[in-house]
């Protein structure tokens, strides 16, 4: 496991720290799983650049077309 040094403003630490307390968590698994969503998230998007680079447009186009049923 790593330490990882990281500087805030004092009002962003101190919000930080009620946030964990709010939620029971320390500040350090507090900030693991804040990390572990950005993380998600970013590989999420890149999943999608990548399948967007390899996909076929108007194929795409028409599953979203099957799904637009609320313009319909």
């Amino acid at each position: 496991m790593s330490t990882l040094t990281v500087r805030l403003p004092d009002d962003t630490a101190e919000r930080l720290k009620s946030l964990a307390r709010s939620r029971g968590l320390s500040v350090n698994k507090l900030m693991e799983e804040m990390s572990a969503q950005a993380l998600a998230a970013w590989d999420t998007e890149n999943r999608f650049r990548t399948l967007a680079v390899q996909g076929d447009v108007q194929q795409a186009l028409a599953i979203l077309d099957r799904l637009d049923v609320g313009g319909k």
